[in-house]
């Protein structure tokens, strides 16, 4: 499984996860916070298997250009 998740997608990645789990636990405290595991992990492997239905890369290194 190659990347398909570049480093400035990996960083939005990550703060949009980070924001959808604090709805867990401040705020109001919706389950629908767990939903910010799907970006963290993604964000973590570097791989979205979206992206790879899509043909979407953003990892520069992976590029085909």
């Amino acid at each position: 499984m190659t990347t398909n998740v570049g480093s400035i997608d990996r960083v939005l990645r990550i703060v949009a996860g980070l924001v959808l789990l604090s709805l867990v636990f401040v705020g109001p405290q919706t389950p629908w916070g767990w939903i910010g595991l799907v970006p963290l992990l993604t964000a973590v492997i570097g791989y979205c298997p979206a992206y790879s239905i899509l043909g979407v890369n953003t990892c520069p290194a992976n590029n085909k250009s």
